[in-house]
């Protein structure tokens, strides 16, 4: 079957079985999109920055575990789509990018609107191509789509020239791929699993570390059944929520920089330590050195084994694929006699509950100003804790994974590794994309929320009825915190000035827009926000809280575990 170029990338996609194709078009991948105006098998959603729809897709991929796909033009289109690229990078998200890119007789010419895409994304992708030939398309397509949704997921970018595009060439598409290269492992290694099991049997001190690979992994099922049959407490990573339910009594709340006193503690006194789909990044283990002052036993499973040991070494490391692993550790557990000491781990659960008693998610509740834990804490009743949550970056972020309890996995979206600001309201509408019947919220702040507030025109456009939740405390909260701990109250160039009126911006927009300055009015706006009249319509609440709140726990850049901060020690 001979195709031109731009011909062979819709049926590549058409293939993939691809449902939303996010983008902006330019001239360097018109052809491409000529052939989209001739198609009905998937939907071009048409964003109004070329960053957003890279976030658009990486949200699509989050909430369905489906590759997410973006289209971007060559030159300044390419480089807006590299913010997106590095987010996906760092929370290892499947993605495939397509970039238009110059003729092939103009590369290296400085051509108008060249860049070398392949060489500015290569520190920040799983991998990237240049198709030179159009013989070489389909099948680098094909590729791209292996390599992202496999082994540890990750963007990968295809840059096409614009002749690429137009040439005429035979069309087969690959029904598999084989590179000798890439063979990621998915089986864990039985006699490691059995080493692990005995020694997780044998622990006085018990804890499991769960991270974002649960979720990617489609491993929450697995893991909860595990975690119920051991009787062991769960700690969950920022990424990792939804991987294990928030509102089980064996949940000990989100570990790390602002994670629970109890998280933070059972994670530093355990002996025996279970972590799955997680990479003790610093923001979840502070300092390795104070980290290592415990002596414990470290079991470590994950599919990618460039993770295992990086920051802290461990004693037994699995490498698989985490569902794999955690099924065959069940089965092995179903197999294998129990302990009948129950004694040392009835203890420790003494010991875990102590720390709990503290309550240290409690903040001093106001009549007269809005408390942003509050909203949140009122959000997830609206939403009876079953809505697609995104957020932003900052105070408002760290309060939605405190203060929304995620019981399912895939339901919250947010930039752990890279820190995104911006991310929230494209990530609302891959999620709408994606589960156009649900509910999604997106929490955001009053600086994030203007790096892509143009995405308020894409929503008007496809009827995307997301709610925003604006956490408005008039400062760069996340800044201002730490300028307040760190640097003596010198609050440079954290305060927002000159804010818009939210309420008249998306009024002009074309959507609802709400204002609320009173605690009394938060619970009934947002039962007005999520209610009958305005299921079909996006709504933008700008609830006006506290500047001086700040978030707690925390535990300082470069300090331990243990030595957390709550509230009540200031």
């Amino acid at each position: 079957m001979q195709l031109t170029g731009a011909e062979i990338v819709i049926r590549c996609l058409q293939e993939e079985n691809v449902k939303f194709l996010f983008g902006y078009p330019g001239g360097a991948v018109l052809n491409i999109y000529d052939e989209i105006f001739k198609q009905d098998k998937f939907k071009h959603v048409l964003v109004r920055h070329e960053q957003a729809a890279v976030h658009a897709a990486d949200a699509y991929a989050r909430a369905t575990g489906e590759v997410g796909v973006a289209l971007v033009t060559s030159g300044p289109g390419a480089t807006n789509a590299v913010t997106g690229i590095a987010t996906a990078y760092m929370d290892s998200i499947p993605m495939v990018v397509l970039s238009g890119q110059v003729p092939t007789p103009a590369i290296g010419m400085d051509a108008f609107q060249e860049v070398d895409m392949v060489g500015i994304t290569r520190p920040c992708v799983k991998h990237n191509f240049l198709v030179r030939n159009i013989d070489e398309l389909a099948s680098t397509i094909k590729k791209a789509f292996y390599i992202a949704a496999s082994g540890r997921p990750g963007p990968v970018v295809v840059d096409i020239p614009k002749d690429v595009t137009a040439h005429v060439g035979e069309f087969v598409y690959p029904e598999s791929v084989q590179m000798r290269s890439y063979n990621p492992v998915l089986k864990g290694h039985s006699g490691q699993i059995k080493k692990a099991l005995k020694l997780l049997l044998e622990a006085k001190r018990p804890m499991i570390y769960a991270g974002g690979g649960v979720v990617l992994g489609d491993a929450a099922e697995p893991l909860t059944k595990l975690v119920r049959q051991l009787g062991f407490p769960i700690t969950n990573t920022l990424m990792g929520l939804g991987g294990y339910p928030a509102t089980d009594k064996q949940f000990v709340g989100m570990l790390g920089m602002h994670g629970t006193l109890e998280a933070n503690m059972a994670m530093q006194e355990c002996d025996v330590l279970l972590a799955v789909g997680a990479r003790f990044d610093d923001r979840v283990i502070g300092n390795p050195a104070h980290f290592f002052q415990n002596p414990r036993t470290i079991i470590h499973i994950d599919v990618d084994p460039s993770s295992i040991s990086k920051r802290v070494k461990v004693d037994v490391p699995i490498v698989g694929d985490v569902k794999s692993v955690l099924a065959d550790m069940l089965q092995l557990l179903d197999e294998t006699e129990k302990p009948h000491n129950a004694e040392p781990l009835k203890a420790w659960w003494q010991k875990i509950e102590d720390w709990r008693g503290k309550n240290c998610l409690k903040y001093a509740t106001s009549s007269d100003i809005i408390k942003p834990q509050y909203v949140i804490e009122k959000l997830w009743e609206a939403t009876k804790g079953d809505a697609f949550v995104t957020s932003d970056v900052g105070q408002h972020q760290m309060w939605a994974a405190q203060y929304y309890k995620f019981d399912k996995p895939r339901r919250w979206l947010n930039s752990g590794g890279l820190g995104t600001m911006g991310v929230g309201l494209p990530y609302a509408m891959g999620a709408q994309f994606a589960f156009p019947d649900a509910q999604v919220a997106c929490i955001t702040g009053e600086g994030s929320i203007q790096m892509n507030i143009q995405e308020l025109s894409t929503c008007k456009q496809f009827h995307l009825p997301i709610k925003v939740i604006l956490l408005n405390n008039r400062y760069l909260g996340m800044v201002r915190q730490w300028q307040e701990f760190f640097y003596e109250n010198r609050y440079s160039e954290s305060y927002v000035d000159a804010l818009p009126d939210f309420v008249k911006l998306a009024e002009s927009y074309g959507h609802v827009g709400m204002r609320i300055e009173k605690p009394g009015d938060v619970e009934s706006a947002l039962k007005e926000a999520f209610g009958p009249s305005n299921k079909e319509r996006f709504v933008f609440m700008d609830f006006i809280t506290d500047q001086k709140e700040n978030v707690f726990p925390m535990v300082p850049n470069g300090k331990g575990l243990s030595e957390i901060i709550l509230a009540e020690d200031l």
